[in-house]
């Protein structure tokens, strides 16, 4: 063969090469947008993953995923938000609460969003019903507001002699006040005293509990809040150092020895979370999508801890309790 026929040859093939590249579809990008930290969402992570793969989708495999992480600095979401659109990802998972969901929608009406809150998502402006959510947004919406009224209640029956009950939550987050609204409905409808603080840092935590230590409640409630939850250990301790009874939004809490917990499950909500990121990806509108509510509701309680304070479950409970540490 002559030098020029393999010069031509050689060509063509890279130009096949090149042309057969161009064909093959860009790998999707989701952006992964939270008000928390790498440590602080190691197990919901896990979770969307799984959801992920359930639609066939695996992280490096066919998809990529830009994370955004807030580090519980809620200044960061609005441009960290803003730089998923500027990069025009495919889907953006909106995680970590209310206030990543509600940046998100800030921040763009074409890029489907599909996000995990404690709010009513109707109440709020971001879907225009859960059956038929409309626009570019759907995914997991909360129950909280009855969730905290069924908490007083259940806090009521392991501590029935209860007349002066406190309620922490972090005042930063726009979700408290009607939290706080609820659980005064329902503290009043029980004769209860509720007393507010308020704390969104390590050391305001330490500054709410001398504070407690002040007011002497008979029991705690608190929030159910992410930047509360990054600092489980530290309330745990807390709570049993000062012998407060105190119920938990999630199971986390629990498993770092509180006492009990009735709240969602919040591996459960990320997963269908990446459930319905990856359906998304293969081509289903947000729109189409019907927004779920509270996937999992859970009551969990520790019983030697309930010893530690001197308390007893009873049998009612004990029965209706979804895990019994």
């Amino acid at each position: 063969m002559r030098r020029r026929d393999l010069i031509a040859l050689a060509g063509g093939a890279a130009a096949w090469s090149l042309a057969a590249s161009a064909q093959q579809p860009a790998m999707p990008v989701i952006g992964y947008l939270t008000t928390g930290s790498p440590e602080s969402d190691a197990l919901p992570l896990a979770a969307f993953r799984q959801g992920l793969s359930e639609t066939g989708y695996v992280e490096t495999q066919n998809v990529t995923i830009q994370y955004r992480w807030a580090e519980f600095q809620y200044d960061r979401l609005a441009p960290m938000a803003a730089d998923l659109v500027r990069q025009r990802v495919s889907v953006i998972a909106s995680l970590g609460g209310t206030p990543s969901a509600l940046v998100a929608k800030a921040a763009t009406s074409t890029i489907p969003i599909v996000f995990y809150i404690g709010i009513d998502p109707v109440e709020f402006g971001l879907i225009a019903s859960f059956s038929h959510p409309g626009g570019n947004m759907t995914g997991v919406g909360g129950l909280q507001g009855d969730l905290i009224a069924k908490r007083i209640q259940v806090l009521h029956e392991i501590v029935p002699k209860a007349a002066v009950i406190a309620f922490l939550v972090n005042p930063n987050n726009r979700y408290t006040e009607t939290e706080t609204r609820v659980l005064q409905d329902g503290a009043h409808s029980l004769g209860l005293e509720l007393h507010v603080v308020r704390a969104s840092t390590a050391s305001e935590i330490d500054t709410a509990f001398r504070t407690l230590a002040e007011l002497r409640p008979d029991a705690l409630l608190v929030s159910a809040d992410f930047v509360l939850l990054s600092m489980c250990k530290q309330l745990v301790a807390l709570a049993a150092q000062h012998a407060l009874p105190a119920v938990w939004p999630w199971r986390e809490y629990v498993a770092a020895g509180g006492l009990m917990s009735y709240g969602t499950s919040l591996t459960e909500a990320y997963r269908v979370v990446g459930d319905y990121t990856g359906r998304i990806l293969k081509g289903e509108k947000p729109a189409d999508l019907p927004v779920q509510q509270e996937v999992k509701v859970e009551l969990i309680i520790n019983t030697n801890t309930a010893k530690t304070l001197g308390l007893t479950f009873p049998l009612t409970l004990l029965g209706r309790a979804d895990e019994v540490i």
